[in-house]
C-alpha cells in the first residue's frame, strides 16, 4: 500500500496533464485534518461523482461535520476522478486517496458512499476498483474497510446488495455514530468481519444484505425476502432524527468553480403535500422544522466562515415552513446590506410565493421557477398536485409584473394515464404563460420549459405503474418540439436512454447486481453524463445474464406483487400507497395532510419519538378522525403463494 508521501509525489507528476487539477489536491479552506496516528477511527466519505458536484452534497457535509466532532474519529473525503484523471492515476499506479491527507482509501476503517441517485452505481464499482478493493462484499475480509452506503437511492438497496456491506436506511445523523461505536468495539475486541456484520444487524435502520435471501416465482417476480440470521430483522425500518441537530456552518470552500458555490441551510425536513410521483416526499416524512433564530444564526456563521455570496434556504417545499413570513423578513433584515443572492427553492404555485420572493428582491436573480409537473388539470389530479389553470396564470402574471423576465416551468411526461392531449397541454400552457409575460414586458418575456420523463419510484403510490417505452417518450418529445418553436421559449428534455437506466436501477431486484458489474466491465461509468453514457454496454449486460430490461420497466404490477424493496420500510404503509394509487386512477386527490390525517403509517411508526420530544418536532396532526380509506381487499395486499 502506498504511503501518502508516495501518492503526493506521483500526483505532482500527472496534475498538469488533466482538466481542473484543483479537483484533486485538497487543502480547501475549512477542510478538517486530524492526526492520523492519534485518531482510532478513520472514515472516508465518498461521493461517486466529480468534485464539482460532490463537494456541494448536503448529506456529506452533515456527516463530515458529525464525524469530525468526535474526538475518536476523523472524516476525510474522496470523489470520482474525471475520465482523464482516472486514466492518469491508473497509469501512474495511484489508488483512490483522500483529499485531506492523501491516504489511500484502503487504509481507512470505514468507507461511506453517498448514493442520492441510481446512476452512480457503476461509478461506485469503479471507485472500489480504483481503491484496490474487491468489488464484492463476500470477497472482502478483515484486511479491508467496512463499506456502507446511504442516500435516497438505498431505499431499494437490492441492485447493489452484492457490493455494499451494509446500507444505512433513512437519516444519517444518529446512525453514523451507532456504526462507529460498533466499529470501535470490533477493533477493541478483535471481531472477525463476519462477527462485525452480525453485530451490525442489531443497529436499527442498518440493512446487512449478506444475511437475507430472495426467492422468485417462475414469472421472475419476488416470492419472498427473508433473513437467514435469527437476530436479523425481517423488516428494516428507516432511521429518523426526532429533532434536527444544528446545521453545519463550516462549509468547505472548493478549489474550483462548482455546481453550487453557496451556503445552504436546511430549514425543514419532510413534506405533507403527498404528490404521488415524489419519492423524496414519501421517504422523508414526517415534517420537522428548525427555529427561525437557529436558521438565521447558522446562515450568519456560515457566511462569515466561507465568504460565499449565495444563501439557499433548503426544503422540499419552502413555503410550507410554518414561520416562512417571519423567516423571510428576518433574513431580509439581517442581510439587507450584503451583496447576496438569496434563494427559496421549491415554492408552491401561488401569489404568496411571489410575495415571499419579493421581500428578497434586492437579492433576486432574473428568473423564477415554478413546477406544475403536469399541464392539464386532469393530470394534476392524477398526480395529486392539483392547481387550477387560472391559479397558475394568476401567479405568472404577478411574477412578470414584479420584474422577473424569465419563468422556468418544470413538467414531467410519462405519468400514468397520460395521453398525447395531456402532452400537448404542456405546449399550450407554456404559450399561455409567455402571452401573459408579453402583456407586461413585451418581447423581453421568456419561458424555459424543462421536461423530464417520469420514473415510478419505490415507496410511492406509483410504484405499481409502468414506464413509457422509448418510442412513447420520443413521440411525446417530438410533439413538444414541434409545438414550441417560439424563440422566446426554451425547451429542454432528457434522453430516453437515461430514463430507462434510472428505471431499471431504481426498480430492480438482486439480479441487477450481475448486470451492473457486467456493464461496468464493458466500460459503463458516469451514467448520469450524456456524453459518457454507454447504453450499449447495458443492453449487452442484460443479454449476458438473460434478463429482459422491459421486465423492470414496461409491465404493470399486480396488486399483490412483492416488490424487491418490501423488506425496507420508510414508515409509510404499503396499503396506504396502494389506496392512493387507486385514487389516482379515479382522479381523486388527497388534501395536504396538515389539514387532515390520512393515516399513512408515519405517526404510529414514530409515536415513541414524539413522546420523547413533545411538541418539539412533530408537525403532523393528531390521528383523531383519520380520513376513511378506500376499501382494499385483503387478498390485494397478500403476497402470491402466501
Amino acid at each position: 500500500m502506498l504511503t501518502p508521501e508516495q501518492i503526493e509525489t506521483r500526483l505532482h507528476r500527472i496534475l498538469l496533464k488533466v482538466q481542473k487539477p484543483g479537483r484533486y489536491v485538497g487543502g480547501e479552506y475549512n477542510s478538517v485534518v486530524k492526526s492520523w496516528e492519534d485518531t482510532p477511527l478513520k472514515v472516508a466519505l465518498v461521493f461517486p461523482d466529480i468534485y464539482d458536484i460532490g463537494v456541494s452534497n448536503v448529506g456529506l457535509k452533515i456527516l463530515y461535520d458529525q464525524i469530525n466532532q468526535r474526538p475518536d474519529a476523523l472524516a476525510e473525503r474522496a470523489y470520482a476522478p474525471w475520465v482523464d484523471m482516472e486514466a492518469e492515476m491508473r497509469r501512474a499506479g495511484i489508488p483512490l486517496y483522500s483529499l485531506e491527507t492523501y491516504h489511500p482509501l484502503a487504509a481507512f476503517d470505514l468507507i461511506g458512499f453517498s448514493l442520492p441517485y441510481e446512476t452512480l452505481y457503476t461509478n461506485t464499482l469503479n471507485l472500489l476498483d480504483l481503491a484496490g478493493l474487491p468489488l464484492r462484499s463476500a470477497d472482502r475480509d478483515e484486511r479491508h474497510p467496512l463499506i456502507i452506503a446511504g442516500g435516497h437511492a438505498t431505499t431499494n438497496p437490492e441492485p447493489m446488495h452484492a457490493f455494499i456491506d451494509a446500507f444505512a436506511i433513512g437519516e444519517g445523523e444518529e446512525i453514523i455514530h451507532d456504526i462507529l461505536n460498533m466499529l470501535r468495539r470490533s477493533k477493541e475486541q478483535g471481531w472477525s468481519r463476519l462477527e462485525l456484520l452480525r453485530h451490525l444487524t442489531q443497529i436499527p435502520g442498518l440493512y446487512v444484505p449478506r444475511f437475507y435471501e430472495v426467492a422468485y416465482f417462475e414469472d421472475g417476480t419476488v416470492r419472498e425476502i427473508r433473513p437467514t440470521l435469527s437476530e436479523a430483522p425481517k423488516v428494516i425500518t428507516k432511521r429518523i432524527v426526532a429533532k434536527l441537530p444544528p446545521p453545519p456552518t463550516r462549509f468547505i470552500v472548493p478549489n474550483v468553480e462548482t455546481v453550487h458555490n453557496r451556503v445552504s441551510v436546511e430549514i425543514m425536513r419532510g413534506c405533507t403535500r403527498g404528490c404521488r410521483f415524489c419519492h423524496a416526499g414519501m421517504i422523508v416524512r414526517p415534517v420537522r422544522e428548525r427555529q427561525v433564530e437557529e436558521i438565521v444564526q447558522a446562515a450568519e456563521e456560515a457566511l462569515q466562515q466561507t465568504g460565499f455570496e449565495e444563501l439557499a434556504l433548503l426544503s422540499l417545499s419552502s413555503s410550507d415552513y410554518s414561520r416562512i413570513i417571519e423567516l423571510v423578513e428576518a433574513i431580509s433584515q439581517r442581510f439587507h446590506d450584503r451583496n447576496l443572492t438569496i434563494s427559496l427553492p421549491s415554492l408552491r404555485i401561488e401569489t404568496v410565493s411571489v410575495d415571499l420572493t419579493e421581500k428578497l428582491k434586492q437579492h433576486r436573480s432574473t428568473g423564477f421557477t415554478l413546477a406544475p409537473e403536469a399541464a392539464s388539470e386532469r393530470m394534476r389530479r392524477i398526480i395529486n398536485k392539483y392547481i387550477p389553470d387560472e391559479q397558475i396564470l394568476q401567479t405568472v402574471r404577478e411574477i412578470y409584473r414584479r420584474g422577473w423576465t424569465t419563468i422556468k416551468l418544470y413538467f414531467m411526461i410519462g405519468h400514468p394515464s397520460e395521453t398525447l392531449e395531456d402532452v400537448q397541454a404542456i405546449a399550450d400552457l407554456c404559450q399561455r404563460v409567455l402571452a401573459e409575460g408579453r402583456k407586461v414586458l413585451g418581447m423581453k418575456a421568456k419561458v424555459h420549459a424543462g421536461v423530464s420523463t417520469f420514473v415510478p419510484k419505490p415507496h410511492t403510490p406509483f410504484q405499481w405503474a409502468s414506464c413509457d417505452t422509448i418510442e412513447q417518450i420520443l413521440a411525446k418529445q417530438d410533439l413538444l418540439k414541434r409545438s414550441l418553436r417560439d424563440r422566446n421559449i426554451k425547451l429542454s428534455w432528457n434522453e430516453p436512454q437515461e430514463t430507462l437506466l434510472e428505471a431499471w436501477l431504481s426498480r430492480g431486484d438482486r439480479r441487477l447486481a450481475e448486470v451492473i458489474e457486467s456493464a461496468w466491465r464493458r466500460g459503463a461509468r458516469f451514467d448520469a453524463w450524456g456524453e459518457q453514457r454507454n447504453f450499449q454496454a447495458w443492453m449487452e449486460a442484460f443479454a449476458e445474464h438473460d434478463l429482459d430490461p422491459a421486465f423492470y420497466t414496461h409491465r404493470p404490477r399486480r396488486a399483490d406483487e412483492v416488490f424487491p424493496w418490501d423488506h425496507i420500510s420508510v414508515g409509510v404503509r404499503k396499503s396506504y400507497l396502494f389506496q392512493d394509487f387507486r385514487m389516482s386512477l379515479e382522479g381523486q386527490i388527497r388534501i395536504d395532510c396538515r389539514q387532515q390525517c390520512f393515516a399513512c403509517g408515519i405517526l404510529p411508526t414514530f409515536t415513541d419519538l414524539r413522546r420523547q420530544n413533545p411538541g418539539d418536532f412533530w408537525k403532523c396532526p393528531e390521528v383523531k378522525s383519520p380520513a376513511r380509506p378506500l376499501p382494499v381487499l385483503q387478498a390485494e395486499l397478500t403476497p402470491s403463494g402466501a
